[in-house]
């Protein structure tokens, strides 16, 4: 007994060279605490473009439709909206959640683009606007979808959900799935097409989401959306999207109307590094639905900038960790962390780590060890995890020790 304390003492004497070198202050480059001026990579946004940090943001337009959502697409922050949690007929807007489960079943390789697709009576008698497939042929499943996206095809739609699921009924529960998997808290389907049918609804909020998270999970599938034209069996038809033909940064997404939705358009414009969605519902007719679109888009470009502040798997600040086969852990974030502002207030932006205390090894690679808070004139704008950018392993019985007999003092 009367060597514990001797014992301590020589463990303390030992630690102590070793523990404040671990534990100094790292060079100030190491530990970026905040974002004052742009990254080095990402180039200020033309003089011409920008108003001065004192202009407000004017009110945005007020579009003829019975639901509105205008989101930018890399932080999902929402720029405009009216009625925008309103269950709504979604018409053939229904199929970018048609193309977005198929895409998924795709990536399972549950099935493949090559398939043969054999067109039943039921999918060749499906009304609505048609790819004008034959009954009893095998079509494959690659010009179905191109079908389906770029001529709005209800029977290649049917003819889809019936080749992955078996019948277009067990299809939807996939749909449902995918649904509240993504947040669609207002959304129902019970059908691939969208035609008018009870208990089938969604909303201009939850649309927008299936259309983001499609774009960012299957940018090799979204590319048909900006398709102008597609030709089946000697039959040409062309997208229903007029801002194709009207804007060139626009490269998608989807049309639809009936009777009971209205005309309802979802667009998607890329200008620079900033990707928008615009989801407009129930509007008068076809050019209504453009212009309104249209103007939502322009109004977010003109108004509101989205930068990147932090690349993804870049380390921002290594981690003390105890008890581990290192002592300092590279953390960042796990993907590139964008701000969408009011242009002209990048100044304005700041940032902050809250980290986890005292985290022990071992600890996983990608493992959520805090957040990265952004701020915008002290207000919190975006959060997103830290992680760990590389594993540590658990230390040996004298890394262990060592750390013990450390943190208690």
């Amino acid at each position: 007994m009367k060597l514990q304390p001797a014992l301590l003492l020589l463990c303390l004497f030992a630690l102590l060279p070793f523990s404040l070198r671990a534990t100094g202050a790292p060079a100030a480059a190491a530990r970026p605490q905040a974002v004052t001026a742009p990254p080095p990579a990402v180039s200020a946004p033309p003089a011409t473009a920008v108003p001065t940090a004192a202009q407000a943001v004017p009110t945005p337009p007020q579009v003829e439709a019975k639901g509105y959502l205008l989101m930018d697409f890399n932080t999902g922050a929402v720029l405009a909206e009216s009625q925008a949690d309103e269950r709504l007929e979604p018409a053939s807007l229904t199929k970018i959640m048609t193309g977005y489960t198929i895409y998924r079943e795709l990536a399972a390789e549950h099935v493949h683009l090559t398939d043969p697709v054999m067109i039943s009576e039921k999918a060749w008698r499906t009304g609505g606007s048609k790819m004008f497939v034959k009954v009893g042929t095998q079509v494959p499943l690659e010009d179905l979808l191109k079908g389906m996206i770029i001529q709005s095809g209800n029977d290649a739609s049917v003819a889809l959900a019936e080749h992955v699921a078996g019948s277009e009924q067990v299809f939807t529960d996939l749909m449902n799935t995918n649904a509240q998997r993504l947040g669609m808290t207002n959304s129902h389907f019970v059908n691939v097409t969208g035609l008018p049918e009870a208990n089938h609804f969604t909303t201009a909020r939850d649309i927008a989401k299936v259309t983001a998270a499609l774009i960012r999970e299957f940018p090799q599938f979204y590319v048909w959306d900006g398709t102008k034209e597609y030709e089946y069996n000697g039959i040409k038809q062309q997208n229903r999207n007029k801002l194709l033909w009207r804007d060139p940064t626009v490269d998608g997404v989807k049309t639809g109307f009936t009777d009971n939705a209205g005309y309802c358009l979802v667009a998607s414009a890329k200008r620079d590094s900033m990707r928008l969605i615009s989801v407009v519902l129930g509007t008068k007719n076809p050019e209504a639905r453009a212009v309104a679109s249209l103007e939502l888009l322009n109004y977010g470009f003109r108004f509101y900038e989205s930068r990147v502040l932090y690349p993804g798997g870049q380390p921002v600040e290594n981690l003390r960790v105890w008890k581990g086969d290192l002592q300092e852990l590279p953390v960042g974030p796990a993907w590139d962390v964008y701000a969408t502002i009011p242009r002209g207030r990048y100044g304005e932006l700041s940032a902050r780590l809250d980290k986890t205390p005292n985290v022990t090894a071992p600890v996983a690679k990608g493992a959520r060890v805090g957040d990265i808070v952004v701020l915008l004139a002290g207000a919190e704008v975006a959060r997103v995890p830290l992680v760990a950018l590389q594993a540590v392993g658990e230390g040996s019985l004298w890394q262990r020790t060592r750390d013990t007999v450390w943190q208690w003092f």
